[in-house]
């Protein structure tokens, strides 16, 4: 049998550099409603997995694994920093989610997740919206994100730490946390990336925005006076902070060499496209912000949220993420280390200290 290079098979998994000792992955199939799904739960000891489900076209069904081992480790570290009890995992659906979507493929999910029994947990990430949670929500006790299961849309609660990291960035680099005047350019205007850029604007911070989406960009625009740039090149744009809202694996070879900000503070997962890309960053001293610090408020806000209940403790714990970075590139400063290493080490001890 000839074995394509996005065929599965036991070696491949296991040997896929982003695997990084995961617990647990299953792979979902239901022809009657065609879904295809990974679900991988990376790290349990603080609690059951926790992280969000992601529709995506993906290329090949390697990528789609790739993104999901990718995203769960990243989860095991955002909920270990967050100091929240639960452990990493993530989901992928493979499917166009403009096209692809029906209450069928999301009820069958729904039993795949409630078939884990609450070692995992979902909630809406990248192409889910809190309608197909609450679709899903027919069918597992273990989907969140929406007020009947604790505060509704989460992105309002990860712009709100994304702002409060940026502010974290600001000071180390340049020493202080007044933000108006500065200019950001923001990559990707979703739920969460309009958010940050209304947060930015509000500090009196000028805005250079970008998006595959020109009805959200004209909004931009009008909103906040921003200035635009083309999709392929807003990380090049002259500015003080980038923030790349959109995919991963932006920081790359091609578009370091390009980079005019002075530090990259954003909420998208997984921006380095691998390890040598932060130490490209670090050597051209540019602050790297650790994604999976800085957009954690999220899933704080899904953690601790209940219906029907104010939001304190979500605020106070996400506003929090600027303190805890701020421990983080001080660290990082004064051991002359990348300060997404210094994040690993310190997700890791917490992680190696739970009984």
């Amino acid at each position: 049998m000839t074995v394509r290079p996005d065929d599965f098979t036991l070696s491949t998994v296991f040997e896929d550099e982003a695997f990084d000792n995961h617990e647990q992955i299953v792979f979902c199939r239901d022809e009657a409603s065609g879904l295809k799904a990974i679900i991988a739960l990376h790290n349990t000891r603080l609690g059951p997995a926790m992280g969000g489900t992601r529709m995506w076209k993906y290329a090949s069904s390697h990528d789609a694994l790739t993104d999901v081992l990718r995203l769960s480790r990243g989860m095991t570290y955002k909920n270990a920093l967050a100091g929240i009890p639960f452990g990493g995992g993530k989901a992928v659906i493979l499917g166009d989610s403009r096209t692809d979507k029906s209450d069928a493929l999301f009820e069958a999910f729904g039993r795949y997740v409630e078939g884990l029994a609450g070692r995992y947990i979902t909630a809406e990430d990248v192409g889910i919206s809190t309608g197909d949670i609450e679709i899903m929500n027919r069918s597992t006790r273990f989907a969140r994100g929406t007020e009947a299961t604790g505060l509704g849309d989460p992105s309002p609660y990860t712009a709100l730490g994304v702002y409060h990291g940026i502010r974290a960035a600001v000071a180390a680099r340049f020493g202080h946390t007044d933000l108006g005047g500065m200019t950001f350019a923001v990559q990707g205007l979703g739920h969460v990336g309009f958010g940050v850029a209304d947060l930015l604007h509000k500090a009196g911070g000028k805005l250079v925005v970008a998006d595959i989406k020109d009805a959200v960009v004209n909004r931009a625009v009008e909103a906040f006076d921003a200035d635009v740039a083309p999709v392929d090149r807003i990380h090049a744009v002259a500015c003080d902070v980038f923030v790349p809202c959109a995919l991963g694996a932006v920081l790359n070879a091609e578009t370091i060499p390009e980079l005019k900000a002075k530090a990259v503070a954003g909420a998208a997962n997984n921006q380095l496209a691998g390890f040598a890309d932060g130490r490209a960053l670090h050597d051209r001293k540019i602050l790297y912000t650790p994604d999976y610090v800085i957009n954690a408020g999220g899933v704080i806000s899904i953690a601790l949220g209940q219906p029907d209940q104010p939001d304190t403790e979500v605020v106070e714990r996400t506003r929090r993420i600027e303190t805890t970075l701020g421990t983080i590139f001080s660290e990082a400063a004064a051991t002359g280390t990348q300060p997404e290493i210094i994040a690993d080490r310190l997700a890791e001890r917490i992680v190696a200290q739970a009984s």
